[in-house]
């Protein structure tokens, strides 16, 4: 099949089956994954070329680390070691312990078992790091002992390479393992003397010519450049990359390589999975689904059980330890290439290796399912377990009742407690609650869309009712609540936007302020001021849009559910400020030339 038909194939299963699982809410990663086993041998068998596949998308691996790399100055770095070396090799070591004694258990002799057993402490840094970056979990504590685990995982490339050929059953006549562990440190070496000496001046170079493009290859280059010259001392691709990103991370070329290398990544990243996907063998899982299942989940619950151990005994909170463990379960894709090696150096036979593969393959593909439920789970059992009752709110009422104690509403209080106004405040945030007040602010965790809990705040003996809710749909339920209820009662009210505008007009709320509005005005006068406007001028100016767009939204509210009149009134408004500027500006200079006279 000719390269670009692949690459069609490849880029339609992705743009059919990636978007349904998102839309599902299970996560790209095992959308490509699915979508690797359909167009796969064991599928449909489009696609056959899977180790050249494979092999190729393992740049998108690399250009993930260097990104990740690129996020961390050495100084930041320097902060995890205790992280990566502690919690790593503990985990690293715990977890072959266990599955190497399994292992002997099931009658393998010590070498084997202790290839088993390092092979699957490995966890996928593809898999894993993908997963917590789209889900937005990379800086919780999880998120960043889960980074520290996986890195001390690829920095534990070089001690196993070097293990292996010691453990096979005949000596294997090669160049000393310690001297290739001494061209690894020699190479990291050159590479941060050569971070200062050679590439970020060449950048500098590149740059100041102002060629896009050719940055661009430049940046690409210095990645798999890094990355090539690791693998053919022996060391990790995904390494050398790291390091490479993180000796650039301080550079001002930083913000420049991430935009250019994220697009490859995304890609390529994308590839990976899907190759994973195609190298599961479904005939062998068709032949002994018991085995390999049992074998997969056997794996998973013990790196659970061994890191959730290891977690909580260094301190971690329960629901931290649980979410690390889950997330480092599965198998990961230096299992292949660890067994592979074992395979060809007599350690275990073919039977073995294609069993261990195809365990840690449905590990893979297990894994984001798994932590999707785990992550739902914890949710559900939080907002049961960990949301306190609605406070009960006695005495006497205020003259203010505030409902959000967000950004705006805590503005509000703090200008009316600077008055010597009392208020009462309404927040259903409960993490919130709990943070103002350790700074000594009186406020009640309740829901102001409660008419009980209106009535409790003595809403009805109040003077004023402001609206500061940031969820939309709360605040409207309250608006129209108050409304219905506390008819005298003005409410001033915060609008996210012109919609939420229109809709509170709709519900008879008449002071109503757009929460980024005045600010956007401020902005616009200092750009005015800094482009020569005298601030007289500038002022002048800001105060005429504000009053034209006053005006232009109560017209606007009439027709708001009309798209197209909408439309046309929002274009003729714009010519229509254009010739008020400009009479303005007529009569500016006119009243100057007055002056002057």
């Amino acid at each position: 099949m000719h390269l670009l038909e692949q690459v069609a194939i490849f880029l339609l299963t992705a743009v059919l089956i990636v978007p349904i699982f998102q839309r599902l809410k299970l996560g790209a990663v095992l959308g490509y994954l699915a979508a690797g086993m359909i167009i796969g041998p064991g599928g449909l068998g489009v696609i056959g070329a899977v180790e050249s596949t494979l092999e190729f998308s393992e740049f998108g691996v690399v250009l993930l680390l260097f990104l990740i790399g690129l996020e961390l100055e050495p100084r930041r770095l320097w902060t995890l070691r205790n992280s990566v070396f502690g919690l790593g090799s503990a985990q690293v070591m715990a977890t072959g312990l266990v599955v190497a004694s399994l292992a002997i258990a099931a009658g393998f002799n010590w070498q084997a078992a202790l290839i088993i057993g390092l092979g699957c402490a490995m966890s996928s840094t593809a898999l894993v790091m993908s997963f917590l970056t789209e889900r937005k979990q990379l800086l919780t504590r999880h998120g960043r002992e889960s980074f520290a685990i996986l890195l001390f995982q690829d920095l534990a490339v070089i001690p196993l390479l070097a293990l292996l050929p010691l453990l096979a059953p005949v000596t294997v006549h090669s160049e000393s393992q310690w001297l290739g562990v001494s061209k690894g440190v020699i190479v990291i070496a050159v590479l941060i003397a050569g971070s200062r000496l050679v590439i970020r001046p060449l950048l500098k170079f590149i740059a100041h010519n102002r060629s896009q493009e050719v940055f661009t290859a430049a940046a690409l280059l210095l990645v798999i450049g890094t990355a090539l010259i690791m693998e053919k001392i022996g060391l990790s691709m995904s390494l050398g990359a790291f390091l490479a990103g993180v000796l650039l991370a301080d550079s001002e070329f930083r913000h420049e390589l991430e935009a250019d290398i994220e697009p490859f990544k995304g890609l390529l990243l994308g590839l990976f999975f899907m190759a994973v996907g195609m190298s599961a063998n479904l005939t062998l899982l068709w032949n002994a689904p018991l085995t390999l299942f049992g074998l997969a989940l056997g794996m998973m619950l013990v790196k659970f059980a061994v890191m959730y151990a290891i977690s909580r005994t260094t301190g971690t909170p329960n629901n931290t330890a649980q979410s690390l463990a889950v997330a480092l379960a599965q198998g990961g894709e230096f299992a292949f290439v660890l067994f592979a090696a074992a395979t060809g150096l007599g350690i275990f036979d073919i039977h073995t290796s294609q069993l261990l593969v195809m365990a840690v393959t449905i590990s893979m593909l297990l894994a984001p399912v798994v932590m999707i439920a785990h992550e739902r789970m914890s949710t559900r059992w939080l907002e049961r377990k960990s949301t306190p009752e609605y406070d009960v709110i006695d005495g006497p009422g205020n003259p203010v009742i505030i409902a959000g104690f967000g950004r705006v509403g805590q503005v509000v209080s703090r200008v009316l407690r600077m008055c010597g106004i009392p208020f009462t405040a309404l927040e259903v945030n409960y993490q919130q609650v709990d943070f103002v007040r350790r700074f000594g602010n009186k406020i009640y965790f309740g829901d102001a869309t409660r008419l009980d809990l209106l009535l409790a705040a003595k809403t009805a003996e109040a003077k004023l009712f402001v609206l500061a809710i940031d969820d939309v749909a709360a605040s409207l339920k309250t608006a129209a609540l108050v409304r219905q209820h506390f008819p005298d009662l003005p409410i001033v009210a915060r609008a996210r936007n012109r919609a939420h505008y229109f809709q509170l007009r709709d519900l008879g709320v008449k002071m109503i302020y757009r929460e980024t509005f005045l600010s956007s005005i401020a902005v616009a006068q200092q750009a005015l001021e800094k482009m020569g406007f005298a601030a007289p001028a500038a002022a002048r100016a800001v105060a005429l849009f504000r009053k034209h767009d006053e005006e232009l939204i109560e017209v606007q509210h009439a027709v708001h559910s009309d798209e197209a009149q909408l439309i046309q009134n929002s274009q003729q408004a714009s010519e229509q400020l254009k010739s008020l500027f400009e009479a303005d500006t007529i009569n500016l200079l006119n009243e100057d030339l007055d002056a002057k006279q």
